[in-house]
């Protein structure tokens, strides 16, 4: 396992669990105490984890800063693509119609889309820049970008406008991104407008699958924008700890994890 693999999970573990003991990570992976040591004044310095006489505790979850495209894109890279891949199993056969919110795994999974050798005629709503410039080239794609304000942090279209078109509009799937994920606080996300968007895109969709990577297990945004039985399908990477995707199993929802 990779040093960063390895960070990830422990991240995880930290925020499900409140708190971890080098000894029993030392034991889970495998490694000694002093690399474990070093994973968490890594996870330290980048505010994911607090350190505490031996182990560490969950930074504080509730959070309200967000970073910017550039800097989510250059994020748990791997970690996303495989999800993207992944998610790509649920796209509706050639009729079918996608929600496709904003967010960099999201993007993804745009470029899987049209990199994908076996071409299907679908809609896509959408509310991302990024993802409906890569969508817009493939003439397979009946592409329908969502009007309003954009929000310069994450390229993402916001407001009534968007709201108003999203209540006429109905999809197959609506691939959400999200923030963070908790079991009694559910998705979340820093902005309300773009909360607003999620929460419509869930409202009007069949199925409602959550692209969500294993850093974002067990954190809470500033705000909530929909409940875990709002959710069939939650696709995450194999950072996240065995019991939390339990406990979301245990709630009904289906977790794919992508290898």
């Amino acid at each position: 396992m990779y040093a960063e693999e390895r960070r990830r999970k422990i991240a995880s573990l930290t925020a499900v669990e409140g708190r971890v003991m080098v000894s029993d990570l030392a034991e889970s992976f495998d490694v000694t105490a002093e690399t474990i040591r070093r994973d968490l004044k890594v996870l330290s310095d980048e505010g994911a984890v607090n350190r505490v006489h031996g182990g560490a505790v969950a930074a504080k979850a509730f959070q309200t800063l967000e970073a910017s495209v550039e800097d989510r894109e250059n994020a748990q890279r791997d970690a996303k693509r495989s999800i993207a891949r992944t998610a790509m199993e649920l796209i509706p056969e050639t009729g079918g119609g996608v929600f496709l919110d904003g967010g960099t795994t999201n993007e993804a999974l745009a470029k899987l889309i049209i990199a994908n050798p076996v071409q299907r005629r679908i809609s896509v709503v959408t509310n991302s820049l990024p993802a409906a410039l890569i969508l817009a080239v493939n003439p397979y794609i009946n592409l329908q970008l969502l009007g309003g304000s954009v929000r310069a942090i994450t390229q993402a279209v916001v407001g009534d406008q968007a709201l108003r078109s999203l209540a006429l509009l109905r999809a197959d799937v609506a691939f959400i991104g999200s923030n963070a994920i908790t079991l009694d606080y559910g998705l979340s996300t820093a902005d309300p407008q773009e909360a607003a968007v999620k929460r419509a895109m869930i409202a009007n969709a069949q199925k409602v699958v959550v692209l969500c990577d294993s850093t974002k297990l067990g954190r809470d945004y500033l705000v909530s924008f929909a409940r875990l039985d709002d959710v069939d399908v939650v696709i995450t990477d194999v950072g996240a700890p065995r019991s939390f995707i339990e406990e979301l199993t245990d709630n009904g929802i289906e977790v794919m994890v992508a290898r």
